[in-house]
């Protein structure tokens, strides 16, 4: 899968379980394989994402907590796969390892 099918996966399951639509998009230049999830503009607070929407976030991905600024997931099939699965409410069957120092 690659990041804008990732990118696309992963904005619908999020909008079919939660209800509402989430800023899913990937990065630019040097960190062009990385996605970003966040809350669309409209609904941040001060450019951040709110207390209550980052502990519904969490929720919907089985994290511990989220961001002020939302979620990383970094560039790697293995990364992708893990927050597709997140996403849709599943186990991951990957989880991505970092390859950075």
């Amino acid at each position: 899968m690659d990041r804008n099918e990732t990118i696309k996966a992963i904005r619908k399951a999020l909008r079919e379980r939660s209800g509402k639509s989430w800023s899913v998009r990937g990065g630019r230049g040097s960190v062009y394989g990385w996605i970003y999830i966040d809350t669309p503009p409209s609904r941040a607070v001060d450019g951040h994402i709110s207390q209550a929407e980052r502990a519904e976030l969490a929720a919907l991905l089985g994290l511990d907590s989220v961001d002020s600024q939302g979620v990383s997931v970094p560039s790697s099939s293995a990364y992708y796969q893990e927050y597709v699965d997140r996403a849709a409410g599943r186990q991951p069957s990957r989880y991505g390892t970092p390859y950075w120092d």
